[in-house]
């Protein structure tokens, strides 16, 4: 039996080709996951609030626990009205994480309100106003879900004797076996109620709820989701989603043990990441957030082992988090176009590379394995660690006097070349791909229904694609790997590409396939991908890590959310549709066709970071024309400036000849 007999070919199927579509994109979230939960704190917050899809708020988990730990939920609900329907949950804006749920029908509908605020006398507390539009009698309740012993004195209430809960209406505690209530007078019910829970142990008194609520719009209304000189003006929904995310990662980030860190989500993944990290820190370099990213950069490299190592989220068996880590100064030195940062961790780089080259001398294969895969496949002979490390080599080697990481890069990609030729499998479809897991690998001799899907692990692929362009488009690995995405793609997205191999999907994964696409020209794919990698956010703008496919009954919920890795590749496919870099050229509006046109509104970059100095660039509907102004600052130029030949139908008649060391030009598609 081969091993392509071996490797689950069923269950996805192939997706059409894309037709090309004049509409505006269509985002409504129509595979948004059946429970999601968001975040409502501050930036840089250590009191992480969440609230579920049903309005009940989430308290107590304490980082690195499952992301359904909550030793405290709080639950609002009205006797004898238990089953009311949710009818809609939102954000009072993108911008503004005040979250609203509605439930109810036309004769009794309750409205509940939760936010944050931090007022100087009183500190941080969670706030959770009620509004019930009835014309019964009722007796409001709250379901307090928790193992500690809850004690209530008048309208306060402790939890294992620390201040928990303070309400505008007197408490009555009844203790109901695996919940406790706390009952509110039975009587017309007019005007709001106002709960109260202080997250820093203090104690607090009740307030007017217009006021607290008003103080909290007023902050996030003073909040900007961009900073450092850098602007961005789409279209919505884009806009939309690029406010949110921006507000994601800074409501996750947080100072821990004196450093400032750019987590990944709340619970669960509340910590450093080295790879989830590389593209959060790119994302804040381009909402405009440089000091932030640099100190982020200085904390990755903390995690540093005196072998040479990176040990944080991903493990010790995690070894691409070692070259990731070179990978991510040179960017963020890109980025900065100030090579200090490249300088002070050089040394830390040399002792990563020599530890990968320890690691791949031990093998006879000329490759990094075993290893940890992650994203569907553990420990075991895999190509993840190895495709990393490439990326991660190739970036360093591009510097001057870095010639052992050149040397280590040829012979490692020697031995990868070799390794990916025996390995490379013909799939049934009639294209053929290379499997992340080797042949060699005991998994493969593990039941159906257990072995690894054939798209298991591929996302390290997708990235030694993009961004780290460790292969020319033409090359095998790369159309195996983009033929094998489209093959797996259900609900406009690649399926069965995580933890979840059976009907389930790693949301962002979808991101990392977009952005192979749009780098290797396959606009239609990555404008659906990316389109759907959208619609299978929450309405409030955020994602879980992995979700169930529509229908599916075997399939579960994994990981954080938000989960912020997902935000920030949302900002840089954003970023990329207008300016991708490409090794040394500058490739623009790679992502702008007639969807995007036929919204007739202006996309606006300004100051946007790249390895060639800050963009700016304007491109704006004239009439039946569209015009393109673009300014690029101080740095080295790159090797060529691209434009598309036809923009939506539209061809270009000005600006085809581009120097690709002009400070300025104007092109036109007309």
């Amino acid at each position: 039996m081969t091993r392509r007999d071996l490797i689950q070919l069923t269950a996805a199927s192939a997706l059409p080709p894309p037709a090309a579509i004049s509409e505006p994109p269509k985002i409504d979230f129509r595979y948004r996951p059946l429970q999601w939960q968001t975040a409502y704190c501050f930036p840089d917050d250590p009191h992480k609030s969440l609230v579920d899809d049903r309005g009940r708020l989430l308290y107590g988990n304490p980082g690195r626990r499952g992301a359904d730990f909550y030793p405290a939920i709080v639950e609002f609900a009205l006797p004898g009205a238990d089953n009311l329907p949710i009818t809609r949950q939102e954000l009072e804006s993108p911008a503004v994480p005040i979250v609203h749920t509605r439930i109810g029908h036309d004769k009794t509908s309750i409205e509940l309100v939760s936010f944050a605020t931090n007022r100087a006398s009183e500190g941080r507390v969670d706030n959770l106003i009620v509004r019930i539009n009835s014309t019964h009698r009722a007796a409001p309740l709250l379901r307090i879900h928790t193992r500690g012993k809850l004690a209530v004195e008048g309208t306060k209430a402790t939890l294992d004797a620390k201040p928990f809960l303070t309400s505008s209406r007197p408490l009555v505690l009844r203790d109901a076996g695996s919940s406790y209530a706390l009952q509110l007078p039975a009587e017309p019910v007019t005007g709001d109620i106002l709960f109260r829970f202080p997250q820093q142990g203090q104690s607090i008194e009740t307030a007017d709820p217009a006021a607290v609520l008003a103080e909290a719009r007023a902050f996030w209304s003073s909040w900007h989701p961009f900073s450092g000189g850098i602007e961005w003006q789409l279209p919505k929904p884009y806009a939309h989603f690029l406010t949110a995310c921006a507000r994601n990662i800074l409501q996750a980030r947080e100072v821990r043990n004196g450093r400032l860190t750019f987590q990944v989500g709340p619970t669960c993944y509340r910590g450093l990441w080295v790879v989830d990290g590389h593209f959060i820190l790119e994302a804040a370099r381009y909402l405009g957030y440089d000091k932030e990213a640099l100190q982020g950069l200085a904390t990755t490299w903390t995690y540093q082992r005196p072998d040479g190592a990176l040990d944080a989220g991903g493990g010790p068996e995690h070894y691409k988090d070692a070259a990731i880590a070179m990978f991510s100064t040179v960017r963020q030195s890109e980025l900065s176009r100030d090579w200090r940062a490249f300088d002070e961790f050089l040394p830390s780089m040399r002792r990563a590379a020599a530890f990968l080259q320890s690691r791949r001398d031990k093998t006879r294969d000329g490759l990094i394995v075993p290893g940890f895969a992650d994203g569907g496949f553990t420990k075991g002979y895999e190509f993840t660690n190895t495709l990393w490390t490439l990326a991660g080599l190739r970036s360093v080697a591009s510097r001057p006097g870095t010639d052992e990481f050149s040397s280590f890069y040829q012979d490692l990609r020697a031995g990868f070349e070799t390794a990916a030729k025996r390995e490379m499998i013909q799939h049934p479809s009639g294209f053929t791909f290379l499997p992340m897991v080797l042949r060699e690998d005991s998994a493969w001799q593990r039941d159906e229904w257990s072995r690894p899907r054939p798209q298991a692990a591929q996302w390290a692929l997708s990235h030694a694609i993009y961004p780290g362009v460790v292969f020319d488009p033409a090359h095998p690995v790369v159309r195996g790997h983009i033929d094998l995405m489209k093959w797996c793609s259900q609900e406009d997205v690649p399926a069965e590409t995580g933890w979840l191999p059976h009907e389930g999907l790693w949301t962002y994964n979808a991101a990392f396939a977009a952005h192979a696409y749009l780098w290797a020209g396959e606009h239609e794919w990555a404008r659906r991908t990316f389109h759907g990698f959208l619609n299978h956010a929450s309405p409030l703008y955020c994602w879980r890590e992995e979700q169930p496919l529509r229908g599916s009954l075997v399939a579960g919920y994994v990981g954080d959310m938000p989960h912020n890795w997902a935000s920030a590749e949302c900002v840089l496919y954003l970023r990329h549709m207008l300016a991708l870099e490409d090794g040394s050229r500058l490739r623009l509006l790679e992502g702008i066709g007639a969807p995007e046109m036929s919204m007739r509104e202006p996309f606006r970059l300004k100051n946007t970071p790249t390895r060639f100095g800050p963009v700016s660039l304007e491109l704006i509907p004239e009439g039946s024309r569209w015009r393109l102004q673009f300014e690029r600052g101080s740095g080295p130029a790159p090797s060529a400036v691209t434009l598309p030949k036809t923009l939506g139908g539209l061809r270009l008649s000005s600006g085809a000849k581009i120097d690709p060391g002009a400070a300025m030009f104007t092109a036109t598609w007309g």
